[in-house]
């Protein structure tokens, strides 16, 4: 592995970048490591009180009266392990695994995203014979939780006319536009009762994929809150629930969710758990083959939510809207979506926690909000917005996005598309701090974002690293 990776400029970066914690909220070091290499090299850099670090390189010879150029990706990564596995990601590094051309972690997610695009950055302001306009170095932090690095920027310090966002995942797809989003959190209190002569159980939902909530929302795959929502309705006379979670994080599908419940009719429990796994294999065939639910007995509990709280959160998980909302079948691109993130019964409140997306204003705030509002209020939830970021509107005239897909196609000889996508980037946000913007994204092939599964193609690496040389070059 190490001799695949020290021949490689990115890669030798990525790998390094993998050794440092950086989950988000967890930047510090990250951040101070790239301070480091700034003022080791001699590079002006800043860094704020968010830990955004900018690096600024000045043009290469010829290039000084180029527009400047801002290249820009972000520190923290979604940290996901596979069930069993054993990994801190407040200390543990990634652990890289080469197989054939790609490269894994082990049982955990990779952080690719957006680490390959960290180490690009890094490699094209540690190449002092590549030819470039004067260059900002952005990288961000908090992306993955509401992009809360980029919205504390100071937009005074940029000087940039061309944006080149490395967050991309699909080899020659240029984004060129992206879906806005916004957070919310329902609560209710719990109110809890005794109860006696009851058998304990554990009810799990596993074996789904999971995946990205804006890439991977239109894929079909189950949701493991909305799954374990609809055997609760099926089985809620029969039982006292005591405890439900599911989800990690408001942009990842969630894969796992279960219950506590305690009950008098285990057999009437495994008929239907029975009957609910013949449901999924029928329903999730192609999307999740392998989604399971199981029935586990514990440690008897003595204590329950009321019939009335038991009641309103069966109902607020089936009610409440989760996936694709709308679509523009034309274009194939999803609209505005919902996803039921995270659900949480471990203090005193449930909790319910979304993401949902659109990238027409309106479909946030005026539809999918607004309904989850009023089915908070019908059933005596705690109504909360949380963060929100900006969509970016696609331009029917932008000079880098041409440029770049000219390059590709001169480059490697295929044909490149341009796109906007459901997923959310920090060019929005970046476009408004910075006026006269023209943006572009991309970056390597890469699969299972924000899921253990997560890989990058290594030769793809190459070619998109090339790739962004190529367009360094040819802007003058």
């Amino acid at each position: 592995m190490d001799d695949v990776l020290k021949y490689s400029k990115v890669l030798n970066y990525f790998k390094e970048i993998s050794k440092i914690p950086r989950e988000s909220g967890n930047e510090a070091g990250i951040s101070n490591y790239l301070v480091n290499m700034a003022k080791t090299e001699g590079w002006q850099v800043f860094q704020d009180e968010s830990y955004n670090v900018l690096i600024k390189k000045p043009a290469s010879e010829g290039y000084e009266n180029a527009p400047v150029v801002l290249l820009q990706g972000h520190m923290d990564m979604v940290c996901e392990k596979s069930p069993g596995v054993v990994h801190d990601f407040q200390k543990d590094p990634i652990k890289l695994n080469i197989v054939d051309d790609f490269i894994y972690a082990d049982g955990t997610t990779l952080g690719a995203d957006n680490g390959i695009g960290m180490a690009m950055c890094l490699a094209v302001l540690k190449d002092d014979e590549l030819e470039h306009p004067p260059l900002e170095v952005l990288f961000t932090t908090g992306e993955e939780k509401g992009m809360k690095g980029v919205q504390a920027l100071d937009g005074n310090k940029f000087k940039s006319s061309i944006l080149i966002n490395l967050d991309s995942e699909g080899e020659g797809v240029f984004t060129a536009g992206c879906a806005g989003a916004l957070r919310i959190a329902l609560h209710l209190p719990l109110r809890k009762e005794k109860i006696y002569d009851k058998q304990s159980y554990r009810i799990i939902v596993c074996g789904l994929k999971g995946g990205h909530s804006g890439d991977d929302i239109d894929k079909g795959r189950g949701n493991a809150n909305k799954i374990l929502g609809r055997l609760l309705l099926d089985i809620k006379d029969y039982i006292s629930l005591c405890s439900i979670k599911g989800g990690t994080k408001e942009n990842v599908i969630p894969s796992e969710a279960e219950a506590a419940i305690a009950s008098k009719n285990e057999d009437i429990l495994k008929e239907k758990i029975d009957k609910w796994n013949e449901i999924l294999k029928k329903e999730f065939l192609f999307s999740d083959p392998d989604a399971v639910i199981k029935l586990e007995k514990c440690c008897n509990i003595n204590e329950a939510f009321n019939e009335d709280t038991k009641c309103k959160i069966i109902k607020a998980i089936n009610m409440l809207p989760n996936g694709v909302n709308t679509k523009n079948h034309k274009i194939n691109l999803v609209i505005s979506s919902s996803n039921m993130a995270v659900i949480d019964t471990e203090t005193d409140r449930a909790v319910i926690r979304f993401s949902i997306r659109s990238s027409i204003k309106s479909n946030i705030y005026d539809d999918l909000a607004e309904r989850i509002r009023m089915i908070a209020d019908i059933l005596g939830f705690e109504y909360e917005e949380g963060s929100s970021y900006p969509g970016w509107e696609y331009s029917q005239n932008s000079y880098i996005r041409e440029l770049c897909m000219k390059a590709y196609e001169e480059v490697t000889g295929e044909k490149a598309y341009a796109e906007a996508i459901h997923a959310g980037l920090e060019c929005g946000y970046l476009m408004e701090k910075i006026s006269n913007l023209d943006a572009v994204s991309f970056g390597p092939q890469l699969y299972d974002i924000h899921t253990p599964n997560e890989h990058v193609v290594i030769s793809s690496i190459e070619k998109t690293y090339n790739l962004l040389c190529e367009v360094l070059k040819k802007i003058r």
